[in-house]
C-alpha cells in the first residue's frame, strides 16, 4: 500500500532532509516513524502525500506514483498534520462539510459522515460552535475527523494524540486500531513511544534523514538489545548451586529468590531450564520474559547514532 525506494529530498542549500528512505507497508499494517524533531519525518509524509516532489528515488501510495499521480494520491490519503490548519471561523460541522465537498462527497454522504465523526470524537454538542472556540484537544479531534471524512485507504498521522487528555487519547488509539482491521494502511509519526509500541506492526527510526533501523518490535529488540532474557522467581531463598544449563542458555544474574537467564531460542530452551530447576525441587513461583520496551531500543539506537554511551 505504501512503497518507497531511495526516497530523498534535497533543499537549495544542499541539505538532505530525507536521504535514501526505503519502506514497504502492507494493507492493514501500521508503521510508526520515530525520530527527533527535524529528523525528516514530516518531509517524508509530505512526499508521500504528493505535496513535495522527491529529489531522488520514488514512492507509490495506494498503487499511485507520487510524482505522476498526485491527484489520485490525495483522494486516497487522509492526513493529520502537526499544524492542523483549521478554519477558525467555521463551525465544526461546516468545516467537515467543506472538506467533504473538496473530496467530492454527495450532500447525503457529507452529512452522514460528518455527524458520525463528530459523535464518535465527542464533538457533537460543539458541532455548531466555531472551531476557534475549541480547546486544543478538541481541535486535534476535529482535525483527525477531517482526515477521515472521505474514508481513505491510507492514513498519515503526525502526532495524532498530541495535547489530548488520557481518555481522548485512548479513544483515538482505539479508532486507529479499528481502522487497521479494515485493511487501511497507517503511518504514525509520534514521540509517544508507548503509543507506538501498542499500535505499530512495523517501526522505523529515522535520524538526519536516514533510516537507522526498521522492523517489527521483536526484531528491533533482538537486533539492539540482544537475546531475550527470562527470570525465574522462587517462593523463598533457594540455592541451586552449579545449575547445569542447556545449550543456548546463559545465567546472567542471581539472587536468593531469583535467577535471570539469557536465552537464544526460548521455545526449545525454556522447557529444559524449567526441568533443570524443578528437578532440584526449586520452589518455582514464576518463569517469565523480562520486559523490554521500545524506549530502550530507541534511546540506545539514538545514542549510538550520536556517538554517546547509552545508560540503560
Amino acid at each position: 500500500m505504501i512503497e518507497t525506494n531511495d526516497l530523498s529530498k534535497q533543499y537549495n542549500n544542499d541539505f538532505w532532509a530525507v536521504d535514501g528512505v526505503t519502506l514497504n507497508v502492507q494493507p492493514g499494517q501500521i508503521l510508526a516513524l520515530l525520530g527527533q524533531n527535524g529528523a525528516g519525518k514530516t518531509t517524508t509524509v509530505r512526499m508521500l502525500t504528493a505535496l513535495l516532489s522527491p529529489t531522488r528515488g520514488w514512492a507509490r501510495v495506494a498503487g499511485y506514483d507520487v510524482t505522476k499521480n498526485p491527484q489520485e494520491i490525495r483522494s486516497s490519503v487522509g492526513v493529520l498534520t502537526e499544524q492542523h490548519g483549521l478554519y477558525m471561523r467555521m463551525t465544526g460541522i461546516e468545516y467537515l462539510d467543506f472538506f467533504g465537498k473538496v473530496y467530492g462527497l454527495s450532500p447525503v454522504a457529507r452529512k452522514t459522515r460528518s455527524e458520525y465523526l463528530l459523535e464518535y470524537f465527542g464533538l457533537a454538542e460543539a458541532a455548531k460552535r466555531r472551531s476557534g472556540e475549541y480547546s486544543k484537544g478538541m481541535k486535534q479531534k476535529l482535525a483527525l475527523a477531517r482526515a477521515l471524512i472521505h474514508d481513505p485507504s491510507v492514513l498519515l498521522l503526525d502526532e495524532p494524540t498530541s495535547a489530548m487528555d488520557p481518555e481522548s487519547s485512548r479513544l483515538v488509539r482505539d479508532e486507529i486500531a479499528r481502522l487497521r482491521s479494515s485493511q487501511r494502511t497507517i503511518i504514525i509519526c509520534t514521540h509517544n513511544l508507548a503509543e507506538a509500541e501498542s499500535l505499530a506492526d512495523y517501526i522505523a527510526i529515522i535520524y538526519r534523514g536516514r533510516i537507522l533501523l526498521k522492523g517489527t518490535l521483536d526484531e528491533l529488540k533482538r537486533a539492539v538489545l540482544g537475546p531475550v532474557e527470562f527470570e525465574a522467581k522462587f517462593a523463598e531463598p533457594f540455592d541451586v548451586g552449579e545449575l547445569e544449563l542447556p545449550e543456548g542458555a546463559a545465567l546472567v544474574s542471581r539472587s536468593g529468590t531469583s535467577l535471570r537467564f539469557r536465552v537464544e531460542a526460548p521455545q526449545m530452551v525454556n522447557p529444559r531450564i524449567v526441568h533443570a530447576l524443578t528437578s532440584r525441587k526449586a520452589p518455582l513461583v514464576s518463569f517469565q520474559e523480562v520486559p523490554r520496551k521500545l524506549e530502550q531500543v530507541y534511546l540506545k539506537t539514538m545514542a549510538e547514532a550520536q556517538g554517546v554511551t547509552y545508560a540503560a
